[in-house]
């Protein structure tokens, strides 16, 4: 699959010495969601905002569609769909004049019947001829999402897009971005619902520090660093693990019923079938079983953790 968007070596230092991007290289394949995952100040939004020309990199390239981001601005922002964190919007104008002047300031033709088509996939349509302060909140964010549409772009940026709404919006965007990739338009988002992020992307990338520390295939990456917890349940508790179990990476719960065990989901041996022999031939009975997958959230807290010196 070829690259939509190359970011090579980027740098971005701002008036007062502060570092926001440090040496970033990335490609974005056409046609994917690649979730941009990191905490606040990370630098997601200044990597998203460079990319779309609204921030200046101090070094490096970027292209998208082949077209270079300041030398050929034009063709690349025309590429370009972008849903800010923030609500500007120009209070007293109709909604559908909103999106169609989006529209045209890419230079696109006319088009009545897709702009409302836009608006009827985004439950707007009802609310076309409203002023923008007659609206909520969370139809508000609507407007933003079919302004970046307008223009029919081949590349969407959506930062924090479900941020503070409502869950209604949620599932209505979630959807049209199925529909979006359908078509081959290549999705990037940010987001601090990481659930969302391990439910439609097929790739992760994880930024901390101005630094690009992974960019991996969502499935291979919780392969690769995810864990499993097994929960034994035990019939009778126990004060202390039995010496004959102290080979295994256990630990025993508050309550002393329980015993848990972590192994790496990727691993092709996991040590369950010596472990549960080792039990019974300490003379425990067990209960029950249960098992608990890691969720991206856990990989991602361990990431960052991890680079910031923490254990993991």
């Amino acid at each position: 699959m070829s690259a939509i968007v190359q970011v090579n070596g980027l740098n971005k230092t701002y008036d007062g010495g502060f570092e926001a991007l440090k040496n970033v290289s990335l490609d974005i394949r056409e046609g994917e969601i690649l979730a941009l995952l990191g905490p606040n100040g990370a630098g997601k939004t200044t990597l998203i905002s460079t990319i779309c020309g609204i921030t200046q990199p101090t070094s490096g390239a970027i292209t998208v569609g082949g077209h270079d981001v300041i030398d050929d601005w034009r063709a690349a922002r025309k590429l370009i769909g972008l849903v800010p964190q923030e609500i500007n919007l120009e209070p007293f104008e109709l909604v559908a004049n909103t999106v169609r002047f989006s529209r045209g300031l890419f230079d696109r033709q006319r088009n009545d019947a897709f702009v409302d088509q836009v608006l009827k996939d985004l439950s707007l349509f009802e609310k076309k001829d409203n002023r923008i302060a007659e609206l909520s909140g969370g139809m508000k964010r609507r407007v933003l999402i079919a302004k970046a549409l307008a223009h029919e772009p081949r590349v969407l940026f959506l930062d924090e897009p479900t941020a503070g709404v409502d869950v209604e919006l949620r599932r209505d965007m979630w959807a049209l971005v199925e529909r979006l990739r359908a078509d081959g338009v290549t999705i990037i988002l940010t987001t601090h619902y990481i659930e969302e992020a391990e439910a439609i992307a097929d790739r992760v990338g994880v930024i901390r520090g101005g630094e690009l520390l992974l960019v991996e295939d969502k499935a291979r990456l919780m392969s690769r660093l995810g864990q499993k917890e097994l929960r034994i349940e035990l019939r009778d508790g126990v004060e202390a693990l039995p010496d004959a179990l102290a080979g295994f990476d256990l630990t025993l719960s508050d309550d002393k019923r329980s015993l848990l065990y972590t192994y790496k989901t990727g691993e092709e041996r996991t040590g369950i079938t010596r472990l549960l022999s080792a039990i019974q031939d300490a003379g425990l009975t067990l209960a029950d079983l249960q098992t608990r997958e890691s969720s991206l959230e856990d990989i991602f807290v361990g990431l960052v953790h991890t680079e910031e010196g923490e254990p993991s």
